[in-house]
């Protein structure tokens, strides 16, 4: 007999039947509870409803566990590559090397992008935030490629825009960049693997030899791995609602960074960044704001510790902070806000106040470290994050499409006026 909960109303019984995942997470399943009762869940935030069922990443906060398509993360950090995830999280395994060859092939050959893009870049001030450039052009890319509005598509034309969205996301990246700074945009080269073009276009100028450091370019891999999805977050979830209205995967897309934007989002290693700054600024004494951070009636808190999911250890971490020294080590890099940073990791990692809270480095933490060693400004943190990101959300509207799941429209417990008669102006 299927398990159920019993749910008593007005002396009434209703059965809520039980759902259970392949990891033995649980629910009730409440999908015709206002129907049966008229009656709706309040839960602010989401946090204790599963708006989906999800094949793509399993994650589990208290035990330190993330899992793609059922591979462990720290396998797919130290064994894998960027494009190799994406096409398992997109498609749902492991490529051949055919498979990761053709996968590779078109992605190189779309990074290429329409040269009108160049003119919307053009009517961008300087000042303006990579991020939101970013969201703008990607979903300018509907304009570009109108196919990709039908809700009917073939899946040969699916295919085609998430080649392309893959491929020119690191473009239009590379160049908010150069745009913010006003230098001359490089062009993508086809000779040069994802990560490896990404950093030619970002750093490289027409008068020098531009160097590929594969140091560099194996912590870039990472740190895109590491973020390439985490479950129904806020910006998966923004991908998941949009696209339930059938709406294209650039639009949706566009959604998910501009949700990702968000400081309580994406923003936490621009964070990181700035409070190393304020610590400089104030004289660079760690342990003055170590002490700041354990005093209960002081604000301060350190950014880049803990994480609100993860309850034991961010399993990125470990993973991240390898990379973060090798890049350290090869670039030679003498940085005073480096060095702060690894004062704090070493009060975080041996103050007994941080280690019985569990209050660790997290993926943050590193990865502001390393992005700032390899010269990528604060304001592109973000937007380094949506590239990483960028599969995640892609498999996750595929999968809710392929999934004909229906249009999101939550509920909501009205707090308002009752029902009032008009009064005209003069008698106010």
């Amino acid at each position: 007999m299927a398990e159920s909960a019993e749910l008593i109303l007005d002396g009434k019984s209703i059965s809520l039947p039980v759902i259970e995942g392949t990891e033995n997470e649980k629910a009730f399943d409440i999908g015709k509870l206002r129907d049966q009762t008229g009656y709706v869940t309040l839960d602010s935030g989401y946090k204790n409803t599963g708006a989906t069922k999800s094949a793509i990443t399993f994650l589990d906060g208290e035990e330190g566990i993330l899992r793609y398509r059922g591979y462990p993360i720290d396998q797919l950090a130290e064994k894998s590559n960027f494009l190799e995830v994406a096409y398992l999280l997109i498609y749902g395994s492991l490529p051949t090397q055919t498979e990761l060859d053709t996968f590779a092939h078109q992605i190189t050959n779309h990074t290429l992008v329409h040269e009108d893009v160049r003119k919307i870049f053009d009517g961008f001030p300087s000042t303006a935030h990579p991020m939101g450039i970013l969201s703008s052009l990607i979903c300018s890319l509907t304009a570009f490629y109108p196919k990709s509005l039908d809700p009917n598509q073939s899946p040969e034309e699916t295919n085609l825009n998430i080649f392309r969205l893959i491929a020119k996301i690191s473009t239009i990246a590379a160049w908010s960049y150069k745009n913010s700074v006003g230098h001359p945009l490089n062009y993508p080269r086809n000779d040069l693997d994802y990560c490896s073009n990404f950093l030619y276009m970002m750093f490289a100028f027409p008068t020098e030899k531009y160097e590929i450091n594969p140091v560099v370019v194996s912590a870039l891999n990472k740190l895109l791995i590491l973020h390439a999805d985490h479950e129904q977050n806020c910006s998966t979830s923004t991908v998941r609602l949009v696209g339930s209205a059938n709406a294209s995967l650039y639009g949706s897309v566009s959604a998910g960074v501009n949700a990702l934007w968000g400081p309580l989002h994406g923003g936490a290693n621009q964070e990181v960044m700035e409070m190393l700054e304020a610590i400089q600024q104030d004289g660079g004494n760690t342990q003055k704001w170590v002490d700041k951070a354990k005093d209960k009636d002081d604000s301060f808190r350190l950014m880049g510790f803990g994480h609100r999911v993860y309850k034991n250890f961010d399993p990125r971490a470990k993973i991240i902070k390898k990379a973060a020294d090798d890049v350290l080590k090869a670039l030679g890099i003498d940085d005073p806000l480096l060095k702060i940073a690894q004062e704090l990791e070493q009060a975080a990692l041996t103050d007994p106040y941080f280690v019985e809270r569990k209050l660790y480095p997290n993926v943050d933490f590193y990865s502001g470290i390393i992005y700032r060693a390899i010269g990528i400004p604060t304001e592109m943190f973000t937007v380094l994050f949506a590239m990483g990101r960028l599969p995640g959300w892609i498999a996750q509207w595929k999968e809710m499409r392929e999934n004909k799941e229906p249009i999101g429209r939550p509920r909501q417990i009205y707090t308002g006026e009752l029902e009032r008669d008009y009064v005209g102006i003069e008698q106010r």
